[in-house]
C-alpha cells in the first residue's frame, strides 16, 4: 500500500471555492481510484487543503495519474488560487489499520514527527509497544513513514469528536501512560509538527 499526501497551499480566503471546485469533477477522478480524506487546515498552518489518496504501490499510482490527465474536468481549474503544492508519499507502518472511509469524528489530527537518521526501526517498535492502550481512546486512522522529500519522517493521524475530546483524552493519555512512546532519547526526535483540519462534506473519511 501507499498513500500518497497532497498538500495544496491557498491564497487568504480560497479554500471554500476550491474545495466547491473540487467537489464538482471529483467523480470522474475517483472512477480511477478512490479518494481517502480531503481535508481543510483550522489550527496549524492555515489556508491548506489536506487530500489523501492510497494506491497499492508506485506502479498503480503512475498508472492512474497518466491516466487522470486525460480526463476532460480532471484537474480541477484552480490554478488562481494556489500558492505552492506539495506531495508525500507515504508508507504505512506495520500496526498502521486499513485506511478505510467511515465517520470517526469532526476533527483529524495529522502529527508529523522527523526522527534522526538509523532510529527508525527502534521508533517502530516503541509505538508497537503503546499502540494498543492508546488505540483504545480515540479512533487511529494511520500512522506511515515517508518514502518520498524529507526522509525519516512519521506521520500519524487521529480522530476526535471535537477539540475539548481531543484535549481530555490527551491529557488523560499522558495521566495514565498509555501514551506517548519513550523516543525522546537525545538524537531521536527532532521535529514535531501539528496540524488539526475539517474533513469536507464529501470526504470519505469524515
Amino acid at each position: 500500500m501507499l498513500i500518497e499526501l497532497r498538500t495544496l497551499q491557498l491564497k487568504i480566503a480560497a479554500g471554500p471555492a476550491v474545495t466547491d471546485a473540487f467537489a464538482a469533477v471529483l467523480p470522474s477522478r475517483t472512477e480511477l481510484s478512490p479518494l481517502a480524506g480531503f481535508f481543510a487546515t483550522e489550527v496549524g498552518t492555515l489556508n491548506q487543503l489536506i487530500q489523501l489518496w492510497p494506491y497499492e504501490n508506485a506502479a498503480e499510482r503512475e498508472s492512474v495519474l497518466a491516466r487522470a490527465e486525460k480526463l476532460p474536468q480532471w484537474p480541477p481549474q484552480i490554478d488562481e488560487h494556489v500558492i505552492e503544492e506539495e506531495v508525500r508519499l507515504l508508507e504505512p507502518l506495520p500496526f498502521a489499520p486499513p485506511l478505510e472511509p467511515g465517520e470517526f469524528g469532526a476533527i483529524y489530527e495529522i502529527r508529523t514527527y522527523t526522527y534522526g537518521v538509523g532510529f527508525m526501526p527502534e521508533v517502530i517498535e516503541r509505538w508497537s509497544e503503546k499502540l494498543p492502550e492508546r488505540r483504545k481512546l480515540s479512533p487511529f486512522i494511520g500512522a506511515y513513514r515517508t518514502t518520498t522529500g524529507r526522509r525519516n519522517q512519521l506521520v500519524h493521524i487521529w480522530a476526535y469528536r471535537d477539540a475539548a475530546e481531543r484535549q481530555r483524552i490527551r491529557a488523560q493519555a499522558i495521566e495514565t501512560g498509555a501514551w506517548p512512546p519513550n523516543t525522546h532519547a537525545e538524537g531521536m526526535l527532532l521535529r514535531q509538527e501539528n496540524i488539526l483540519t475539517i474533513p469536507a462534506v464529501f470526504s470519505p473519511l469524515r
